[in-house]
């Protein structure tokens, strides 16, 4: 969601946040060297009151992220001229060059991610604190927007997510299924599920899962190719990976448990766990799948898993969101929730 509420404090606590952060932030314009500082003539005293601080400190940090005037004005419902005004007067008040604009770009000089830091951490808070006093008294309200994976939604999220919004009413919830990892910040999402490593690390993570993955193939396949004993058995299997456009490797538990790679391939690369099941069940080959894409083809004979003493440990599910939706109560409900429909599901791996 874009930063785009509106937000009224008591002059008291205003001040006195501002006040630090201020502080902090002007000791850290004392360590720039003075060629890096950008002479900028200050608003008068009368002009500096009558802006609203927090106001521009969320238009400047929605700046930064979506990474144009153009694209902020219209995740704000701002025009660009209005943005690139209050951008120009906050530069003018706090005497700083904080963005060098060109034709084509943006560039955060080292001023402006000091001040991103400072400004997206005191917005955190103070979104903390009135998500908490309105937590005391009101319901949870608002719209998610959810990105999550196809395959693990499709067997998990169905029921779940009427369930929640029958616990919440006052709560909606809009839901994107792709594989993909979306940018959260770039395209306005409040909350992702991930599976596996996480690569960005400006992101918070709260894990709330685990995936255990099996190896499998249908019966007719290990009939007629032989049952592999060993991970480096592989290589002389047809193997339907995950993904597409790189080598794949296999991730195993080799002797003692150390972490052990093989490199397999085949005649078929899909980037859809379903895919691959039904590819698995046609004697395709041997294929490597989170047990919730392929429990029911399991019970049902379809397919046989192989190698399962070199299972290695489950993925974690891992739900992600901005720094900035970190007070959201929303997004913390909807954490929670699934969390514990999820551990009565299959703790500690679900299936």
């Amino acid at each position: 969601m874009p930063i785009a509420a509106s937000l009224v404090l008591d002059s008291g606590y205003t001040g006195a946040v501002l006040a630090s952060e201020a502080r902090r932030f002007s000791r850290r314009m004392d360590q720039v060297p003075h060629g890096e500082k950008t002479a900028i003539k200050p608003l008068a005293v009368h002009q500096e009151v009558t802006m609203n601080p927090f106001e521009d400190m969320r238009i400047f940090c929605q700046v930064m992220e979506a990474g144009s005037f153009t694209a902020a004005a219209d995740q704000l419902g701002l025009s660009k001229q209005f943005v690139s005004r209050r951008l120009m007067q906050l530069e003018a008040r706090l005497g700083v060059r904080l963005l060098n604009r060109s034709t084509r770009r943006l560039d955060v000089t080292p001023l402006g991610q000091s001040y991103y830091e400072s400004a997206l951490r005191l917005l955190g808070e103070v979104e903390q604190v009135e998500q908490g006093i309105a937590g005391q008294t009101v319901e949870p309200r608002g719209t998610i927007r959810l990105s999550a994976p196809l395959s693990f939604a499709m067997a998990h999220l169905g029921d779940l997510l009427p369930a929640f919004l029958e616990r919440y009413p006052e709560v909606s919830v809009e839901v994107d299924l792709s594989d993909r990892p979306v940018d959260l910040i770039g395209e306005g999402y409040d909350l992702a599920l991930r599976i596996g490593v996480l690569e960005d690390s400006t992101l918070i993570a709260r894990r709330i899962a685990s995936i255990q993955r099996v190896y499998c193939a249908s019966p007719a396949y290990l009939a007629a190719r032989g049952t592999p004993q060993a991970p480096e058995d592989l290589q002389q299997h047809d193997c339907l990976p995950y993904g597409h456009g790189r080598q794949v490797q296999w991730r195993f538990a080799g002797p003692g448990n150390k972490p052990l790679a093989v490199g397999v391939t085949g005649r078929m690369r899909v980037n859809n766990g379903e895919l691959l099941k039904d590819a698995a069940i046609a004697g395709m080959g041997i294929t490597y799948l989170p047990t919730f894409i392929v429990e029911a083809a399991l019970e049902a004979g379809q397919l046989v898993t192989v190698l399962d003493a070199f299972l290695p440990e489950p993925l974690a599910l891992s739900a992600v969101y901005p720094q900035h939706r970190q007070g959201s109560r929303p997004v913390q409900v909807l954490i929670e929730f699934l969390r514990e429909r999820l551990e009565r599901r299959g703790a500690p791996a679900i299936r």
